[in-house]
Order: C-alpha cells, then structure tokens, then sequence
C-alpha cells in the first residue's frame, strides 16, 4: 500500500514538473515538482531501507 502512494505523488510531482517546464513562466512549478519529487523518492527509499533491516 505504502508503495502505491509513494508512486502516485511521484507521478503527480513528474506531471508538475514537465508542465511547469512545457508552460512558459510557470519555471518555479517545475522547481517545486522536482524538490517535491525527490524528497518523496528519498522518503520511499529510506522506509524500505528501515524495513530490509
């Protein structure tokens, strides 16, 4: 379960981001997607460190 909401928002935070980039003036959007994408792709990755442990 956990895994199917992590990949969600990291389908969301993708689409914000190519839309941020493809729409002119909307950059900071892309800016954001991407911080948003990568902390959530860190977060999934350090709950499934913490349960191979």
């Amino acid at each position: 379960m956990l895994w199917k909401v992590i990949g969600a928002l990291l389908l969301i935070w993708l689409v914000i981001s190519v839309a941020g980039v493809v729409i002119k003036g909307l950059f900071w959007l892309a800016v954001i997607g991407g911080v948003l994408f990568v902390a959530t792709a860190a977060l999934g990755w350090a709950k499934d460190r913490k349960q191979l442990k």
